[in-house]
């Protein structure tokens, strides 16, 4: 199973996507703080869809890569970690 990317290992448009959503979305300090750690311990995710729910808000990605944020009440698709 890959693991997911390092946010400097991400290419730009995804980056630049992700920030968007998250000031979209109200993403706050603290709960990018809780992404933060998670990405840090290196989780193995899926060759395919899957997301991350943090409570306030879901990360949604493919394979290694990270590709959306959610709100909470939007209903992601993929394999739950």
């Amino acid at each position: 199973m890959p693991r997911i990317e390092s946010w400097d290992n991400l290419p730009p448009n995804v980056r630049r996507h992700l920030v968007d959503r998250m000031r979209e979305r109200s993403v706050s300090i603290s709960d990018l703080n809780q992404l933060r750690l998670w990405v840090a311990s290196q989780p193995e995710v899926p060759e395919g869809d899957w997301y991350k729910d943090f409570g306030s808000f879901k990360i949604c990605g493919h394979g290694s890569y990270p590709k959306t944020f959610f709100l909470r009440t939007q209903a992601a698709k993929g394999k739950a970690l």
